[in-house]
């Protein structure tokens, strides 16, 4: 393509201060704000409550949702042509304390309840404090019944599926799954384009108005799988290895996202031929070249690149990478 609009696009992310979030994503990634706490930095978004910015070339200051209207359908490839919206939301989120304790709907309950898509989620822990931990699911089968005899008398944790976890460890979260982000985690999550949740239980705490968090016990319990989760989880993901260059890790695959993470020594060329492809730096900082251009990408930075532009990139770092 020789169009002017059609190229690389570099974003600026929109950052989120709830009350759990630390300043990571100020001092380790680079992103510049006021907010006293950065709990997320929505790096990869055509959500309205949180849009991308184009911050290079003939788009800059254009939300990432207009780009891709100037752009064309043909930015966002075959692969997406039966989602109704951009199919992805991409976050950083840095929980110096621990978020409540929630589950996500499907497509089907969240469209007839919400107005907005489902919620099936990815997670990639980039770092962790020694002990760390989150919820995943539970540890063994409940009925419903049970589920909100045990929201009601404050014994959930008894029945949730608390896992250690490590640098490096990938968390699948089909809908339904009820979970948490413990403290002191560091966390790289590739999910649907919806902002959808419902809180089970936040261990009482209280909102930047002083009053306690809401709570929607009665939705949470109509939407939960409450049987243990079947998806592999921690140190797992197939590894492919491009000479002495890179590897890539496959990282989760369903019908809303392929997620994948480089580990870039050298350089690595890439032909997105069916998808767009989005990627985030997480470590280091590498050159991304192509007919379009040339862009030096640095930790924390993230790039949407349109469906059919082949790129190289180059350098040391390790980059996200989701497309569909």
């Amino acid at each position: 393509m020789t169009d002017s609009n059609f190229y690389p696009l570099i974003l600026k992310a929109p950052l989120k201060d709830y009350i759990w979030g630390g300043t990571r994503l100020k001092t380790d990634f680079g992103f510049e704000s006021d907010l006293d706490k950065v709990a997320e930095a929505w790096v990869v978004s055509c959500h309205k409550d949180g849009p991308s910015v184009v911050s290079n070339g003939s788009l800059a200051g254009k939300t990432l949702e207009e780009a891709i209207e100037a752009m064309g359908p043909d930015a966002l490839g075959e692969a997406c042509k039966d989602f109704d919206r951009f199919p992805i939301l991409v976050k950083l989120i840095d929980a110096k304390d621990r978020l409540s304790i929630q589950v996500h709907p499907s497509d089907e309950y969240a469209r007839a309840n919400e107005g907005d898509n489902g919620k099936t989620e990815m997670w990639y822990v980039i770092d962790c404090d020694e002990g760390a931990q989150l919820v995943y699911g539970f540890k063994h089968s409940i009925g419903s019944e049970e589920f909100r005899e045990r929201i009601e008398s404050n014994t959930l944790d008894e029945v949730l599926n608390y896992v250690d976890v490590h640098k490096g460890d990938m968390f699948f979260i089909p809908s339904g799954t009820v979970h948490a982000i413990g403290k002191g985690i560091l966390i790289a999550e590739i999910q649907q384009n919806s902002n959808v949740t419902y809180r089970v239980s936040d261990y009482g705490r209280l909102g930047a108005d002083g009053k306690p968090r809401q709570l929607h016990v009665e939705k949470a319990i109509a939407v939960s799988n409450t049987n243990p989760p079947l998806d592999l989880y921690g140190s797992v993901g197939k590894i492919t290895t491009y000479d002495d260059n890179a590897t890539v890790r496959s990282l989760a695959r369903c019908e809303y996202f392929d997620a994948k993470l480089i580990n870039l020594y050298g350089s690595l060329e890439i032909k997105n031929d069916r998808s767009f492809v989005s990627l985030v730096v997480i470590d280091g900082e590498t050159k991304l070249e192509s007919e379009q251009g040339s862009y030096t990408l640095k930790k924390g930075e993230s790039v949407f690149i349109p469906c059919g532009i082949k790129f190289t990139l180059g350098g040391s770092a390790q980059i996200l990478s989701a497309a569909v």
